[in-house]
C-alpha cells in the first residue's frame, strides 16, 4: 500500500521547482501525513456517550465535520454545511417558507440539536430556528444518528447534531471576516479570545444578510424572502483549582425576515448558563450545571411601526452528571435533568399559555474488556407532568477491532413525547379549517438496529453500515369528522432502512476525496395520514486539493451533491385519505467550487462559485433549492494575531 501511494506520487509529478523529489522525501511527507490522519481517528468525541472517548474507540457511530471540513465548504449556516457534508439530509420548505428537516426519514421534531450539549428552545412547523447554527468560532460538529434516547430523552428518536465551539488555546486570538455574493447576500463575522492561565474568554458576533428575489419559474413558491440576523455569544471558563472548572455562556440573537410588505416577521432569542466540573480525583468527577434558554417570535408593522409578540418559549433546566472509571477502564456514568418548560402561543386558544415539569435519570456503563472489544450499555427514564408520561429507553452497542477492521453493531431505544403544542393546539387556520391538539397522544417510540463495518490502512478509510428504523404510534394531523377539522393524532408503524458508504482517501501531495452514498427506504401503510418525501438515493463528494509554500497557500474544494428523484402520493383532499396524486420531484445535482489563497500572515482570500453547472428548477417544489443559476462569491479572513507572531 505504501510503494502504491509513493507510484502515484511520483506520477503526479515534481513536488518542488525543478527537480523531482527523492523517496526519502515523500516517505517524509507520508509520514506527517498518516501523523495528522492519526490525529484526527484520535479526536475525542461525546456526543455518544456523554464522555471524552477517541473517535476510532467509539462503539457508537459518530461522524465528525472537523473545523478544516467547515472551511473547505464556506458554509454560512447549519443547513448548508449538512447537506454539502453528509448524505441523507434535506432542507426543504413547509408552509410559508418556514425551513423544515429530513435526516433519513425523520423530520425537525425527532432530530435533536445541541450547541456545546444543551438544547435550543422554540420551533416552527416543528423544527427548531437553524438559522440560530450559525458556523463563526465552531471547533467541530458530531452526528450521531438513530435513536439517541438512552441519553438524551425525547427528540432524539431520530438522531442527534451537537455543534461544539472551538477552544482557543492560544494567549490571544482576534479573527474578522466578511464574505459578499449574489442578491446581496452578506456576512460579516468576529472572534475574539484569550487564555490568561486560569481564565479564558472566548467572544463571537456574526452578522448575515440577504435581499428577497424572484424565482425564474413558477412552482410551489415564486420568490425568495430575505432578511437578516444577529447572532452574538460570549464563553468564559474559569479554572477556580486544579479540581474546579467553572463555564459560564451567554448569549443573543434576533432574525428579520421580509415576507411581507405591511410586517416583518421577528425572531429573538436570550440565552445563558453556569457549568461546573469538579474532579474529585482521576477516577470521579461531577458536573453540575443550569441552562436558560427564551426564544420569541414578534409581528413588527411598518405602517405603525409596532412590534407585537405572538409566541414565546422559556427553557429553565438543571443537569447532574457523575463518572467513575473502575479499574482505569471501565466508565459508570449517572446523571439527571430536570426542566421548567413554558410556552406561550398565538396557536393556543385565545393565545394562552401552558407549562410542564420535564425530569430523567440516566445510567450508562462503558465496558472495555481490551483493546480490542469495547461494550456500551445505558437506559433513561423520563417523566413528562402535563401528559403524565412516563418512559423508559435503552441502548447496546459494541465495537470488536480486528486488524484494520472495526465491527460496530447496536441496539437503540428511541422516545418522543407529544409537545405541548400538539397536545393543546387550538388554531385557525387562515379560515380554512381547524388544528386541534390532543392531549391523549401517546409517545412516539422506535427500535433502531445498526450494523457497521470500518477499515483504516494509512491515508484510507472506507465505512459501510446497514440501519433499520421500526417507529410506532408516530404523530401526524389527520381530519376529524366529529370536530371538523384537523386533529393531531398517532398512525400505525413507519419502517425506515437504508445502507450507506463512505470512502475517504489522502495522498502526500495534498490531494484528497471524499465520497459518501445513502440509500434509504420508508413505508408507510397505505391509508395513513402520513405522506413521505424522503428521497431514496443521495451521494456528497468532495475532491480538494492544498499546498503551503513560503509566503502562500493554496486550497482548493469542490463540493458536491446529489438527490435523486422522489415520486410520493400527494393527498388532494383533507377529508379522504383516498384522494391521491402522485407527483414526482426531480433529482438534481448541485456542485460549488471554493478558491482560498493564504497571502500573508493570517490573511486568507475566498472565492467561490456555486451552482457551477447552472442547475435551474423546471419547477421550485418545497424541496427544490432556491437557485436562479450560477453564482459567485468573495471573501476575506483575517487572523490578526498572526501579525505578532515570530515566524521561524
Amino acid at each position: 500500500m505504501r510503494k502504491t501511494i509513493l507510484c502515484l506520487l511520483c506520477a503526479a509529478g515534481p513536488l518542488s521547482a525543478g527537480a523531482q523529489a527523492s523517496d526519502s522525501d515523500l516517505e517524509a511527507r507520508l509520514d506527517s501525513l498518516e501523523k495528522q490522519w492519526e490525529i484526527e481517528l484520535n479526536t475525542l468525541v461525546v456526543t455518544g456517550t456523554r464522555t471524552p472517548k477517541m473517535l476510532k474507540n467509539s462503539p457508537i457511530l459518530t461522524r465528525v465535520i472537523s473545523e478544516n471540513d467547515i472551511r473547505k465548504t464556506d458554509a454560512t449556516n447549519i443547513s448548508d454545511l449538512l447537506q454539502t457534508e453528509l448524505p441523507g439530509i434535506e432542507f426543504s420548505y413547509s408552509m410559508n417558507q418556514q425551513v423544515s428537516l429530513n435526516m433519513q426519514g425523520f423530520g425537525g421534531n425527532s432530530v435533536l440539536f445541541l450547541v456545546d450539549g444543551e438544547r435550543l428552545a422554540g420551533e416552527t412547523l416543528d423544527n427548531v430556528d437553524y438559522n440560530r447554527l450559525n458556523l463563526n468560532n465552531v471547533g467541530r460538529i458530531e452526528i450521531v444518528k438513530g435513536g439517541a434516547s438512552s441519553l438524551y430523552g425525547s427528540n432524539a428518536v431520530g438522531g442527534v447534531v451537537n455543534i461544539i465551539s472551538r477552544d482557543d488555546m492560544q494567549p490571544w486570538h482576534v479573527n474578522v471576516n466578511a464574505r459578499y455574493g449574489a442578491h446581496n447576500e452578506q456576512r460579516y463575522g468576529l472572534t475574539a479570545a484569550f487564555n490568561a492561565g486560569r481564565v479564558s474568554s472566548s467572544t463571537t458576533a456574526q452578522y448575515n444578510h440577504i435581499d428577497s428575489y424572484d424565482m425564474k419559474h413558477s412552482g410551489d413558491y415564486n420568490r425568495f424572502y430575505g432578511g437578516y440576523n444577529v447572532n452574538i455569544r460570549e464563553r468564559l471558563t474559569v479554572r477556580a483549582t486544579d479540581r474546579l472548572k467553572l463555564i459560564a455562556r451567554a448569549g443573543y440573537y434576533f432574525r428579520q425576515r421580509n415576507a411581507q410588505e405591511s410586517s416583518r416577521d421577528r425572531y429573538r432569542d436570550f440565552s445563558g448558563g453556569v457549568r461546573g466540573i469538579y474532579t474529585f480525583s482521576e477516577a470521579d468527577n461531577l458536573e453540575l450545571s443550569y441552562g436558560f434558554d427564551q426564544y420569541d417570535k414578534s409581528d413588527y408593522l411598518t405602517l405603525t411601526s409596532s412590534d407585537v409578540r405572538k409566541y414565546s418559549n422559556v427553557q429553565n433546566s438543571g443537569r447532574a452528571i457523575y463518572n467513575h472509571t473502575f479499574a482505569g477502564k471501565h466508565i459508570l456514568t449517572l446523571g439527571g435533568d430536570v426542566m421548567r418548560d413554558y410556552l406561550r402561543t398565538y396557536q393556543f386558544t385565545d393565545g394562552g399559555h401552558r407549562s410542564q415539569t420535564t425530569a430523567d435519570g440516566f445510567a450508562q456503563f462503558d465496558m472495555n474488556f481490551t483493546d480490542m472489544f469495547n461494550i456500551i450499555a445505558g437506559a433513561r427514564y423520563d417523566y413528562f407532568s402535563e401528559a403524565g408520561m412516563k418512559h423508559l429507553s435503552s441502548r447496546l452497542s459494541m465495537m470488536y477491532k480486528l486488524g484494520k477492521v472495526a465491527l460496530r453493531g447496536s441496539y437503540s431505544g428511541g422516545f418522543r413525547a407529544p409537545t405541548l403544542k400538539e397536545m393543546y393546539m387550538d388554531f385557525d387556520m387562515a379560515g380554512i379549517f381547524m388544528i386541534y391538539g390532543n392531549p391523549d397522544l401517546k409517545p412516539e417510540t422506535s427500535h433502531n438496529f445498526q450494523l457497521s463495518a470500518e477499515y483504516t490502512r494509512r491515508l484510507l478509510n472506507f465505512n459501510v453500515g446497514a440501519f433499520c428504523n421500526l417507529v410506532d404510534d408516530r404523530i401526524t394531523t389527520a381530519w376529524s369528522q366529529a370536530l371538523n377539522g384537523q386533529l393531531y393524532t398517532n398512525i400505525d408503524r413507519v419502517n425506515i432502512a437504508g445502507v450507506d458508504a463512505n470512502l475517504s482517501w489522502r495522498l502526500a501531495c495534498g490531494a484528497g476525496v471524499r465520497l459518501s452514498y445513502m440509500y434509504t427506504h420508508e413505508h408507510v401503510r397505505k391509508g395513513q395520514p402520513y405522506v413521505s418525501s424522503t428521497r431514496p438515493h443521495t451521494a456528497t463528494a468532495r475532491f480538494d486539493y492544498s499546498r503551503k509554500w513560503k509566503n502562500y497557500g493554496l486550497s482548493v474544494a469542490l463540493n458536491g451533491r446529489f438527490l435523486s428523484r422522489a415520486t410520493v402520493d400527494e393527498y388532494t383532499s383533507l377529508t379522504d385519505y383516498a384522494e391521491t396524486e402522485r407527483v414526482t420531484y426531480p433529482a438534481y445535482t448541485m456542485w460549488r467550487l471554493n478558491m482560498t489563497h493564504s497571502v500573508w500572515r493570517g490573511i486568507n482570500i475566498t472565492m467561490a462559485v456555486d451552482n457551477l453547472f447552472n442547475y435551474v428548477p423546471k419547477y421550485y417544489y418545497n424541496n427544490s433549492p432556491t437557485t436562479n443559476g450560477t453564482t459567485f462569491s468573495m471573501g476575506v479572513s483575517v487572523d490578526i494575531d498572526e501579525f505578532f507572531n515570530k515566524r521561524k
